[in-house]
C-alpha cells in the first residue's frame, strides 16, 4: 500500500511556491453531489477565490448512483481531480488504504473538529485523518403544524405521547398518520430503525460496545426498536408495502400525511414543495425525563487526491472548508446538511435550526451499522433494512431478527464469534 503524508508531499513544493503561482492553479473536486453544482459555483468558490487569488476551484460532480466506480476508473486512470468528496467510513478507508488519498492529520486546521466528526474519515485506530468533515445529517420526525394544531396534538416526547398521536391522526382519518412505506427497504432502517435505536441502545454507548462485541444484536436494546417498529405499520397508510420513497414524500408535501419520520436532508426539497408549515420533534424517549440520542450522522467530508500536482494549494483549499467561514455558507446553502465544525454556525432556516438545537439536548452518535460492521458477507447494513421492513410487517418477532442479524454478523466478525 502507498500513503503519502502530506509533510512529505509539501516539501518538493514549498521552495517552488512563488513560481507555482505565477500562473492560476486550477483545482478540479470530485464528488457525487450533483445538486450542489449551483450552490459551488455561485456561492462557495468565488467566496474562496476572493480571498485566494491565484487558485481557482472547479467543481465536476458525477451523477450519485455512478460516483464510486467513475471516481475509483479516474484514479486508476491517474485522471481523477485534485480534490475528493468523501462519503463516510468504508467507502473513503478503502481509498485510502490504495493511496488514493493524502494523510491530513498534520493539517492544522483539522483540530477544529471533534474526534466524533473525524470518526468517519480515520483509520480503525484514529491515528490519521484523511479527510475533512464537512456536513452530518440529524435523523428524527417532521410533521405538518397545521394538522396538528387541527387535530389539537401536541408535538410528542415520549412513546406513548408520540401513538397515542398517531391513533388520534388515525381516527380523525383526515391525513395518514405516517408518511413511509417500505418498497425501497433502506428508508425503513435509516429512517425507522437507526432514527428511534440510538434511544434504546444509549447511542455512543451501546455502537461502541456493539462493536467490540460486549453486546450482541439480541440484547433487548438491539431488539427493542424492531418491537416498536412493528407497531408503526398500522399508521403508515393502505398499500405502504408497495409506497416507494418519492412516493412518501409526495404524500408528506401534498398534505396527505402529518408526520415524516425524515432524514435532514429533506428539508430543502420539503421547503420547496410544501405549502404549509412544518415543525419537527427528535425520536421520543421511552419514558418521561430518559437522556435522548439523536443520530447526528456524519455524511460528507472531502480530501485530497495522493496524486495531486498541486498538493499546497489543495492544502489552503482545505484549509479554508475547515473554516468557520465555509461552515457557515455551506450551512445555510443547504439546509439540513449541518456543518461539523466545532465552531457554531448560525443557520437561518428555522427548521434546520430546529432540528440543528437537539445537539444541544441530546447526545449524538451516528447510524449504527456503518463503522466496521458491515465489511463482511452477509452486510449488516442491507441485511438491517431487509429486518426493519420484516419488523414493520409483523412478519418475525424482534428476537427472530435479533438473532438472524446475530447469526450473520458472527458468521465473519471476530469479536462476535
Amino acid at each position: 500500500m502507498r500513503h503519502r503524508n502530506l509533510k512529505i508531499a509539501l516539501l518538493g513544493t514549498t521552495l517552488m511556491a512563488t513560481t507555482a503561482y505565477a500562473e492560476d492553479v486550477t483545482l478540479t473536486i470530485e464528488s457525487w453531489r450533483n445538486d450542489d453544482l449551483t450552490l459551488w459555483q455561485e456561492q462557495i468558490i468565488p467566496a474562496f477565490e476572493a480571498q485566494h487569488p491565484g487558485i481557482k476551484v472547479e467543481f465536476t460532480p458525477s451523477a450519485p448512483a455512478e460516483y464510486n466506480a467513475v471516481l475509483n476508473s479516474k484514479l486508476d486512470a491517474g485522471s481523477a481531480g485534485d480534490l475528493i468528496t468523501c462519503r463516510p467510513f468504508d467507502a473513503s478507508l478503502a481509498l485510502y488504504e490504495a493511496g488514493h488519498l493524502s494523510d491530513l492529520s498534520s493539517v492544522e486546521a483539522m483540530s477544529n473538529f471533534s474526534d466524533v466528526a473525524k470518526s468517519a474519515w480515520q483509520t480503525d485506530d484514529g491515528s490519521v485523518t484523511f479527510c475533512v468533515p464537512m456536513a452530518s445529517v440529524i435523523h428524527g420526525f417532521i410533521y405538518n403544524k397545521e394538522a396538528f394544531a387541527e387535530l389539537g396534538i401536541e408535538v410528542p416526547t415520549t412513546e406513548d405521547e408520540f401513538f397515542a398521536a398517531l391513533e388520534k391522526i388515525k381516527e380523525d382519518g383526515t391525513y395518514i398518520p405516517l408518511a413511509m412505506g417500505t418498497n425501497d427497504q433502506w428508508e425503513a432502517a435509516t429512517m425507522g430503525y437507526n432514527n428511534i435505536g440510538p434511544n434504546y441502545w444509549k447511542g455512543e454507548e451501546g455502537r461502541q460496545a456493539l462493536i467490540a462485541g460486549e453486546q450482541k444484536l439480541t440484547d433487548e436494546p438491539w431488539t427493542a426498536p424492531f418491537a416498536t417498529l412493528a407497531r408503526w405499520g398500522e399508521y403508515m397508510g393502505d398499500g405502504f408495502e408497495a409506497q416507494t420513497y418519492p412516493d412518501s414524500q409526495n404524500i408528506f408535501t401534498l398534505g396527505r400525511a402529518a408526520i415524516y419520520p425524515a432524514g435532514s436532508w429533506e428539508i430543502s426539497g420539503f421547503n420547496a414543495q410544501a405549502d404549509f408549515e412544518m415543525g419537527a420533534f427528535k425520536p421520543p424517549v421511552r419514558s418521561a425525563g430518559d437522556t435522548c440520542y439523536i443520530s447526528d450522522h456524519t455524511d460528507i467530508g472531502i480530501g485530497m487526491n495522493a496524486a495531486t500536482e498541486h498538493p499546497e494549494a489543495a492544502e489552503t483549499f482545505l484549509t479554508w472548508v475547515a473554516s468557520p467561514e465555509f461552515a457557515e455558507i455551506f450551512g445555510n446553502a443547504l439546509p439540513g446538511f449541518f456543518p461539523l465544525s466545532s465552531t457554531p454556525v448560525e443557520l437561518q432556516d428555522p427548521l434546520a435550526k430546529e432540528i440543528a438545537e437537539w445537539r444541544d439536548e441530546c447526545e449524538s452518535t451516528i447510524r449504527s451499522t456503518y463503522q466496521i460492521l458491515s465489511r463482511g458477507t452477509p452486510n449488516l447494513e442491507n441485511e438491517t433494512w431487509g429486518a426493519s421492513v420484516a419488523a414493520i410487517k409483523g412478519a418475525k418477532s424482534p428476537e427472530e431478527l435479533g438473532a438472524e442479524l446475530q447469526e450473520g454478523l458472527s458468521s465473519w466478525y471476530a469479536p462476535h464469534q
